[in-house]
């Protein structure tokens, strides 16, 4: 069923790959006080964030570390959806918890009872199209609709994790199977492919689309991993503010994007060095089958941050050269 990385990365930029994506978790927030409790726990405004959208955030401690990067969905002023990663659900829900007094909310976690199917790739709308009545040309970019695949309720959001348009749709997970096979076969003429986590990892490293745990973790906040565009200060107080504001003013480390000029695959770890001084570690590397070269994403000295910097790699205790290159090594294809 399942080909090679290789083969279904270059099958999700070129035709179509659908993904089953249901480990990951999902959380509902409802409630009057929703929007006051998620500007607390999360560091963009969720003022900025219209009705039937989604956008990408971060929860931090009072640290600044990162407690989870994650999408929230709005229904409305007092509904909201949080897609939030499969290894940390438990922790996620509790730190929400933990935090919801003197706020009217209710928090569910809905993660055991939902399934994700994502389609991405070029041909993906042609393909759902077949099953919807909903006009998918309608949805933009980060949009989502409440509506039916094969009388099936579902949630069509016109997002993703690989660069490329296509949708990320959620269902009661005692229907997956039966949309999951429909789905295939009507991709078929498309030559729609599954595809595993391997490729969803290569895909979204050509992005440079952070991974929670390699790019961010309690120990590295979004300024140091260069999502910096989720960090809004100027709002009102949230979580790991006053953190971020001193890690700002002396920030010492940044997540760059770099690709070697010799042979070689970079790997999670590896030790990243200028001029035989260490200056970092890579976070996530791979062997681009786009670029056909080794690239990756690297923790390193903020002084030695600046696009065109030459680097090495310790690989297996030999030096590879590299170069610190602009961010993303690939730009998203969709609408």
């Amino acid at each position: 069923m399942y080909s090679s990385v290789i083969d279904e990365h270059l099958t999700t930029r070129t035709k179509a790959a659908i993904f089953d994506v249901s480990h990951m978790g999902e959380l509902m927030i409802e409630g009057k006080g929703s929007i006051t409790f998620l500007q607390n726990m999360i560091t963009r405004d969720i003022n900025k964030l219209k009705q039937g959208r989604c956008f990408y955030a971060v929860m931090c401690n009072n640290n600044g570390g990162t407690i989870d990067d994650l999408f929230i969905y709005r229904f409305n002023d007092n509904k909201f959806m949080l897609v939030v990663n499969a290894g940390t659900i438990d922790k996620d829900f509790k730190h929400l918890i933990a935090n919801k007094e003197n706020y009217e909310v209710e928090i569910k976690n809905i993660s055991d009872e939902t399934a994700k199917i994502d389609v991405q790739g070029p041909e993906a709308e042609k393909i759902i199209q077949k099953l919807t009545r909903y006009s998918l040309e309608e949805l933009k970019r980060f949009e989502f609709k409440e509506t039916t695949i094969q009388n099936t309720q579902t949630i069509i959001s016109r997002s993703g994790y690989t660069g490329e348009d296509g949708f990320e749709l959620y269902l009661k997970k005692e229907k997956a199977a039966e949309i999951w096979n429909n789905i295939l076969e009507a991709g078929k003429e498309h030559n729609l492919k599954p595809a595993g986590l391997g490729a969803r990892d290569t895909l979204r490293l050509e992005c440079c689309y952070s991974l929670y745990g390699h790019e961010l973790s309690e120990h590295i906040n979004p300024l140091e991993a260069g999502i910096s565009f989720t960090v809004k200060l100027e709002k009102q107080d949230f979580i790991g503010r006053k953190a971020l504001e001193k890690i700002k003013q002396s920030q010492k480390k940044l997540n760059i994007a770099f690709e070697l000029v010799e042979r070689g695959i970079p790997r999670e770890h590896y030790k990243v060095l200028k001029d035989n001084k260490e200056i970092g570690y890579v976070t996530s590397g791979t062997m681009s089958p786009i670029l056909k070269k080794g690239i990756g994403m690297a923790l390193v000295d903020i002084d030695h941050s600046e696009i065109g910097t030459e680097i090495d790699i310790n690989i297996r205790d030999k030096l590879y050269k590299a170069v610190i290159v602009k961010k993303p090594f690939y730009s998203y294809k969709g609408k």
